[in-house]
Formats: C-alpha cells, structure tokens, sequence
C-alpha cells in the first residue's frame, strides 16, 4: 500500500497520538476534534502552519514506521526533517557498503541522474510544446560526475523555455515559485522516507556536498523527478491557479500518486522513488550495476489531462 503524505496546513492545532491514530484537535475555543489518520497509512507528515503542537509520543510513533515528520517555513521550504535513526533491518551493512563506495562510482551514479533529469526536462517541454533540442543536445554532453555542470546550463535553457524568458527561480519567492517550493517539499519528503527504508543514509550524498545539508543523497535522488512536480505547476497555471491555495497543495500531493513509466512497467510517483533508493542501496553491496530511473516521459494522468487541454 502506497502512503499518504499528510500535511497540516492551519494555524492553532494541536497532533497527538491515539490508539494507532494521528488525531488533530484546535487548540483554542471548544478544542473540537477535526479529523484522524491511521498511523501505519501515513507515508510523511508535513507541518506546514503556524502555532503547532505535537507530543512526543506521536513524532516517535511516526519515527517507528519510518514516517519523516517535515518542518516548513512560511515559503513551504522545508528546514527540517525528523526521521528515524533504524529504518531497515539491512541498516548497518548498507551503511558500511555506502561510505566504502568509490568515487568512480559516485560519478557514474551521477552522470545517470543527469541524463536522466536533462531527459525527463525534455518530456516536460515536449508536453508544452516548447523546442526540446536545446535539452537533447545537453544530454548527451554528460560526462562521468558531470564536470562541465551540465545540469545548470540545461536548468538555465529548462525555465526560460517553460515559464517564459521573464521568469526566474526563487526560492524566497511568490506565486509560481511558492508552488514549486511546496511541491519539492513534498516531493522530498516521500524520496526521504525511500531513502531511509532503503538502509541509506540520507547525509551521505553522491554529488550535493553542502556541509550543512543533512539530506545530500535525498537531494541527489529526487532530481529526475523535479520535472514532474514543474509541469504540474505549469499545468495549474494554465488552468487560472497561478499561486499556493489549499487546492493547489493537494493537487500537487496527488502528483506523487500518478502513474510513470519505468524500467519495471507502469507504477506511481511514489513506487519509483523507492524503487530507486533501493537500486542504489543494491549498487552499494555489488548486487546491480544500474540505477532503476524512471524512463523518459510524463506521468501518465497528467499527459492524458494535458492530452485534454
């Protein structure tokens, strides 16, 4: 069973733990009960307002299932992420085999991811009809480790081409940018939680090496799928919803639920992302050579509703 990432997105509420329910309470007037979420259903935990409360109990109740409990700023930027210290039984032997791995390998692995986000940035314009060649070019210009840093010069061409010449990538922005925030936001939360289930650990990345990003190899995998979330945004523009509502969250959160094409057949967003993380973490251990990436192409409930525009 795929699950269900759950945010919580109004001011003055309250989450505790119930008899294997998260449950959600105001905290101020009658203290009514609003609502209630199994525990074992919950894939991810976005808290994602103002004046939150929540009990010890309910953060290591999630933290046993593997569930990250993700802190947003007023942007919907994620700043935090708390998740468990043991998420596979595998755990310590994949750690092991992920800090052995070699630098050669890292450089492959990446130089895959490259190609194959420069690919899927390619299904995104070819979905809009926006010229693909300047992406195309790109991808084949991908070397071992990507010296050339042909993932920036292909994001370059990538948004100027989707969103018009005038547009620029902000993450302290408004409007467009506020939805693609929340929508790597959420997207992140779900490639965390594959990460950790997979026995990796999320700081020990294959490119990003920010110091003071506990979430490198998070970052590193969720890259293909960046085009995904984009596009949707792109779609909710076209359809008159240009900035953050709670409609245009939960549209985004369903992104993670469409159909893709991979390597094993048609599976959600979501199956993808773990199915990644756990091809890595067989990389690591000398079980496969390659990297299970989605395949070139759109989720395919958004390419049949643009199909529809």
């Amino acid at each position: 069973m795929i699950g269900r990432i759950v945010e919580v997105a109004d001011d003055k509420r309250h989450l505790f733990l119930s008899r294997g329910f998260m449950v959600v309470r105001e905290t101020e007037n009658e203290r009514e009960e609003l609502g209630q979420v199994p525990l074992d259903d919950i894939a991810a935990v976005i808290a994602n307002a103002h004046g939150l409360s929540y009990t010890n109990n309910l953060l290591v109740a999630l933290a046993e299932r593997g569930a990250p409990f993700v802190l947003c700023a007023a942007n919907h930027n994620a700043v935090g992420m708390i998740w468990p210290v043991d998420g596979n039984h595998m755990q310590a032997k994949r750690f092991d085999a992920q800090l052995a791995a070699s630098k050669p390998l890292h450089k492959r692995l990446w130089a895959d991811i490259v190609r194959c986000k420069l690919q899927q940035q390619a299904a995104t314009l070819e979905a809009i009809g926006a010229p693909i060649a300047p992406l195309a070019t790109l991808t084949k210009k991908v070397r071992s480790g990507d010296p050339d840093n042909i993932e920036a010069q292909g994001a370059r061409r990538y948004w100027g081409l989707l969103f018009g010449e005038d547009f620029r990538r902000d993450q302290k922005g408004d409007g467009l940018n506020a939805m693609l925030n929340y929508g790597y936001t959420v997207l992140r939360a779900a490639t965390a939680r594959a990460v950790i289930a997979a026995g990796l650990h999320p700081t020990l990345g294959l490119h990003h090496a920010n110091a003071g990003n506990p979430m490198r190899l998070v970052d590193d995998l969720m890259e293909p799928f960046r085009p995904v979330i984009d596009l949707h945004v792109m779609q909710l523009q076209r359809l008159g919803e240009p900035s953050i509502t709670p409609d245009t969250k939960r549209s985004l959160v369903r992104t993670l639920y469409d159909d893709m094409q991979s390597s094993s057949g048609v599976t959600p967003v979501m199956v993808c992302i773990q199915r990644l993380a756990v091809s890595l973490a067989q990389i690591f251990l000398g079980e496969r050579d390659k990297l299970e990436l989605p395949l070139p192409g759109l989720p395919l409930t958004l390419a049949s509703s643009l199909a529809d525009d």
